[in-house]
């Protein structure tokens, strides 16, 4: 999908068909090429058909990276074609392992949710938050959707703020406040008569929706290539000609950082990083009929792994690991 293309002209079908094959021909990355391709087949409509999809993750030989992610995408999946009891089973199962990722939980929970189990979702949202927060100095951006969520469930309850909602309240830096926009009036004013109300409230939507659509138009980021030390050293031994690209390591960490700085200060969206290795380089360099030598391949090579699903966002939390390897934190790294 290319990022001026509206995500309702996307043909998901055809968007399937091709993450398919492109996971037959890179069978290392086939978790998250099928779960891209998951998704579009939910979009068509094929629910089915998404569910062949997770199950063929689930039954594979390869470990997976996120199981309980599969597992909860399966179950929502179900549960939106009829398969109600199957879901429960799946999702019973995902709180009772608790996975220390946010993703699952929030997968969950908003199933919970968008099936009127209101108080199921509530308890949900905040088993995943008092397990993933209880030694957290700073939330995690990751976490954000459990607070959020967490939020609105217990708007919809009629529950009084506790000290997560008032961290919630806090995290959120969109211009309609999380109260407003979690009010309940604000659903039950789609079904007023009053037209200058129904237009309040279409406009809202629209400003939110078109938010959503924006952030669904890129499906990739636009990432920076980074070297390990090891990997790096292996391929400016292996082809000289880049050896004027990397000077040392050290500058091309500094450069990697400054460059994703100088994006982000432009108004760039969606950045990230990925890891090269030097075997997937060469065997990029195969498929594209070039020569590793040519540094006009790197940026490829690069949007080929974001697109991929490599890329790591950035920039990470302060307190979060640096995103060079370094171990230390970021904000001790290279975000100080």
């Amino acid at each position: 999908m290319r990022p001026d293309t509206p995500a309702e002209n996307v043909d998901h079908a055809a968007e399937a068909d091709r993450l398919e094959r492109t996971a037959g021909l890179y069978p290392e990355d086939a978790e998250a090429l099928l779960l891209q391709a998951a998704a579009h087949r939910e979009l068509s409509g094929d629910r089915p058909a998404a569910t062949a999809l997770y199950d063929r993750l689930l039954s594979s030989a390869q470990e997976l990276d996120e199981p309980h992610l599969v597992r909860a995408l399966k179950a929502a999946n179900l549960w939106e074609y009829g398969h109600e009891a199957e879901a429960r089973a799946i999702i019973d199962g995902i709180r009772t392992t608790a996975p220390r990722e946010p993703a699952p939980w929030v997968i969950v929970a908003e199933s919970l949710e968008a099936h009127d189990e209101l108080d199921a979702a509530h308890k949900t949202f905040t088993e995943a938050v008092a397990l993933l927060l209880a030694d957290a100095a700073e939330p995690p951006y990751a976490t954000y959707p459990l607070l959020f969520g967490r939020h609105r469930v217990r708007r919809m309850l009629g529950a009084s703020h506790d000290e997560w909602d008032a961290l919630a309240d806090t995290l959120h830096s969109a211009p309609v406040a999380l109260d407003e926009l979690h009010d309940p009036k604000r659903v039950w004013s789609l079904g007023s008569e009053n037209p200058a109300e129904l237009r309040a409230e279409l406009e809202r939507l629209r400003a939110e929706l078109g938010a959503y659509r924006e952030a669904l138009s890129r499906p990739f980021p636009v990432a920076v290539l980074h070297w390990p030390a090891e990997e790096l050293g292996e391929l400016v031994t292996a082809y000289e000609d880049l050896a004027a690209e990397y000077p040392s390591h050290e500058a091309h960490l500094a450069t990697i950082e400054a460059s994703l700085r100088e994006l982000a200060s432009s108004g760039t969206p969606n950045l990230g990083i990925v890891s090269g290795t030097v075997p997937s380089y060469e065997a990029f360099a195969a498929s594209e009929s070039a020569s590793p030598s040519d540094a006009a391949l790197l940026p490829q090579y690069a949007t080929t792994l974001a697109a991929r699903g490599r890329a790591t966002p950035w920039p990470p939390q302060r307190a979060t690991e640096c995103w060079c390897g370094s171990g230390a934190a970021y904000g001790e790294c290279h975000g100080n």
